[in-house]
């Protein structure tokens, strides 16, 4: 499924916390946070009725095979913590939260990608400042768009959570039921992922192209996958180690050395 969004629809569900970050407003005045704030709002009124945001997904059968997902007729092979988070703790896969193959029944798995209009991604301003203030407004609305559809699909496309009633700041809180876990965050740091998610939803329907290496253009986009089970939760694999590397890429299918390039800011030091 593809849908649009107007500026101001996506606009409340901007969390302004990563703006701020972006901007290392932390410590600042009053009056210089003021003053960015006016120029950003002042930005996405210039960009209201003349661009949009733009998401695609679906929902898929899906089970959990060891490690792996399997989305339809798609095997999507999943990292392992190697470390746990904490003591006692189980050392986890995002194949932990979708009910196993052997149990005989199907699961469900969103997959995901979200953009804005390439041109507010690419502006053409000669003026540095606002030049950034659009890139870094352009990844916020981005962020926004999956923030909005992923309500969408928890109350109405996938309707697990059809009563929900948060407030904006407990959506950005995300305690709501279930997660969204991004490619390239750390549950799922390997880019390459990327061209699996593709194959299953074509991101070209809403104007995403993947470079060589899975990243995606525009810049100011966020793909994914959707769990809806009551006890997912995000979590950082950590480092990987030469062992896991060498199971995963024997599992995507890819060389290992290939793969080593794709993960290598995740990797345990040799």
């Amino acid at each position: 499924m593809v849908l649009h969004y107007d500026i101001d629809e996506v606009r409340p569900y901007i969390n302004w916390i990563y703006f701020d970050h972006a901007w290392s407003m932390s410590g600042k005045s009053e009056a210089d946070k003021a003053g960015l704030y006016a120029d950003a709002n002042e930005l996405l009124d210039a960009w209201q009725g003349k661009h949009q945001t733009h998401a695609v997904f679906e929902l898929f059968d899906a089970n959990s095979d060891g490690d792996d997902l399997l989305l339809g007729d798609t095997r999507l092979p999943m990292l392992r913590q190697q470390r746990p988070s904490a003591p006692g703790q189980p050392n986890l896969c995002l194949a932990d939260f979708v009910r196993p193959l052997s149990q005989g029944k199907a699961d469900k798995v969103g997959v995901f990608a979200t953009t804005v209009d390439e041109a507010m991604n690419h502006s053409r301003d000669e003026d540095v400042y606002r030049r950034m203030l659009a890139q870094v407004l352009s990844d916020r609305l981005a962020e926004g768009t999956a923030e909005l559809m992923h309500l969408q699909v928890r109350k109405t496309y996938w309707g697990y959570a059809p009563d929900e009633n948060l407030s904006m700041k407990d959506i950005h809180a995300e305690h709501y039921q279930g997660i969204r876990p991004a490619v390239g965050y750390p549950s799922m740091p390997d880019t390459s992922v990327n061209f699996i998610i593709d194959s299953l939803i074509d991101m070209k329907r809403i104007g995403i192209r993947l470079t060589a290496s899975g990243m995606m253009n525009p810049h100011a986009s966020v793909s994914g996958l959707m769990f809806a089970h009551p006890q997912a939760h995000y979590f950082d694999l950590g480092k990987i180690g030469e062992d896991q590397l060498r199971d995963y890429a024997r599992r995507r299918g890819v060389p290992v050395e290939l793969m080593r390039r794709f993960l290598s800011m995740s990797l345990m030091k040799r």
